[in-house]
């Protein structure tokens, strides 16, 4: 199963593609905190929105002008 990336920053055809390579096919919280210490370098969530009780927005910067948020139910 392919994560959904709904793109609101009009990436380059081919950066979008090249995020879907890399987090298309994560399907728990743990891959993407593992994804992100992997980085260099390393981040974690910049931020951690709770929407309810159930319902969590997990935030990270990729890069000075682009941001990341995993919607986490």
């Amino acid at each position: 199963m392919t994560l959904p990336l709904y793109d609101h920053a009009g990436l380059a055809p081919a950066e979008r593609e090249a995020l879907l390579a890399t987090l298309g096919s994560f399907t728990s919280l743990g891959e993407v905190l593992g994804w992100g210490r992997g980085l260099l370098p390393p981040r974690g969530p910049a931020e951690i929105l709770t929407q309810d009780e159930y319902t969590h927005d997990v935030v990270f910067q990729l890069a000075a002008d682009r941001w990341l948020v995993f919607d986490t139910t």
